[in-house]
């Protein structure tokens, strides 16, 4: 996801925003880091990872590697050892190209999965991926079943065209809940999209929006709020935020080590407090990503792109 036009933070309108929903945080604590010193913020950091996350977002390629490059299972499955001590879900994006060993492996150690078809215009290689997400699914391996993910933002298919997908996963699959992953406001803009899925899939960044970090927490819970509204009591999961370590600034969102933390450790900590479920982005810095969403798209890993954490 990157910043979309006309979509950008308002403190006025956040507030508002927030006044008209049930937002959740009225009991929720939010951190004062104003007094905290890096090294206190880094501590705070790994001992909010350590006591583990909802959901992280599977980064699959390595430095050199991109979409379209074929993974072995052997990578993956080092990654998944990585992850596994700290995550109960994993989400993945796409069903070919070796993404397919994701929620196999997944499973293999315990762990549940959000299992996505990756749609775009070709429509030979959609074939292949709705046909290796039922695979996946009739093996056992999908406990929620994402069917494309920000396809209307990328405008690559009709409406029309998503709905038929969605609804040919549904019938193969009838005993899994099945949805489609777009921005939060998407769902209330398109009902026909958001009245087929079993569940509302997400995707809720603050950063892309250029909201500084101090109010950050507050709109993401106003995003959060935008879907559930949408989905009129349907599941809602936030299938992705996040905040990048480097790499520059959009408008009042910068990109930094403290910011990173700062975001995760509030995100993390309010979602548990209410029981909202997040699938955070991402597990591995990726240096593919600076092509689509310019420096800072390569760096929003807990992990960096050697398979350290960060901080």
């Amino acid at each position: 996801m990157s910043f979309r036009e006309g979509h950008y933070f308002s403190l006025e309108n956040n507030l508002n925003n927030n006044n008209s929903y049930n937002t959740n945080k009225s009991d929720y604590q939010s951190f004062d880091f104003s007094e905290i010193s890096v090294k206190k913020l880094a501590e705070l950091w790994r001992e909010t990872l350590e006591n583990g996350m909802h959901g992280i977002c599977f980064s699959l390629y390595e430095d050199g590697q991109k979409p379209g490059d074929i993974i072995t299972a052997e990578q993956v499955n080092r990654r998944i050892q990585i992850l596994k001590p700290y995550s109960k879900w994993v989400r993945s994006f796409s069903c070919i190209e070796g993404n397919e060993h994701i929620p196999r492996i997944a499973k293999e150690n315990g762990m549940q999965t959000l299992v996505g078809a990756w749609l775009g215009d070709d429509l030979e290689l959609n074939e292949k991926e709705i046909e290796s997400l039922i695979t996946l699914a009739k093996e056992g391996c999908v406990d929620i079943a994402a069917v494309g993910n920000e396809v209307m933002y990328r405008g690559d298919l009709t409406e029309d065209q998503l709905l038929e997908y969605i609804n040919r996963v549904k019938e193969a699959l009838p005993n899994i809940p099945v949805g489609y992953v777009d921005a939060y406001y998407e769902f209330s803009h398109r009902p026909r999209i958001t009245e087929v899925c079993d569940v509302i899939l997400t995707n809720c960044y603050p950063y892309w929006e250029g909201c500084p970090i101090e109010h950050s927490l507050n709109h993401m819970i106003s995003m959060f709020n935008s879907a559930k509204d949408a989905g009129q009591g349907k599941r809602v999961i936030i299938t992705e935020t996040g905040w990048p370590s480097e790499g520059g600034s959009l408008k009042g969102a910068v990109a930094t080590n403290e910011n990173a933390m700062k975001y995760f450790i509030e995100s993390q900590n309010w979602s548990k407090f209410n029981d909202i479920e997040i699938f955070y982005f991402s597990s591995f810095d990726e240096s593919w990503k600076v092509g689509p969403e310019g420096a800072v798209g390569a760096y929003w890993g807990l992990w960096d792109k050697n398979e350290k954490l960060k901080f």
